[in-house]
């Protein structure tokens, strides 16, 4: 049984617009949680501020099906958003998880 305020290991994105790579269309991604190796090369600050240029390098690292540089350049923006929050989420120590679940 999975405890209540464990975090997720991978976040499903539906796609608001679809991707299309010559014949195919996709329409849902996985992201999962980066391991520290695949975080080289960028600022965790960017990451949590999902800046548009730290996400478009990590998104690839981690994705399923792999998106490639030139799907994220045309991503739809909202797209880009609900796979920033994911990657924001999976950075999160799971100490302000649980504080903000908490009642008020």
């Amino acid at each position: 049984m999975t405890p209540p305020h464990a975090q997720p290991e991978q976040a499903a994105i539906a796609l608001d617009t679809p991707i299309q790579r010559g014949a195919q269309t996709i329409t849902d991604i996985v992201l999962r949680k980066p391991r520290s190796g695949e975080l080289r090369g960028l600022t965790l600050t960017d990451l949590l501020q999902m800046e548009a240029g730290a996400l478009i390098k990590l998104i690839p690292r981690i994705s399923t099906p792999m998106l490639t540089e030139p799907d994220m350049n045309r991503l739809d923006p909202a797209d880009l958003t609900q796979m920033g929050t994911a990657v924001a989420g999976f950075l999160l120590p799971k100490s302000a998880k649980v504080a903000d679940s908490l009642p008020v």
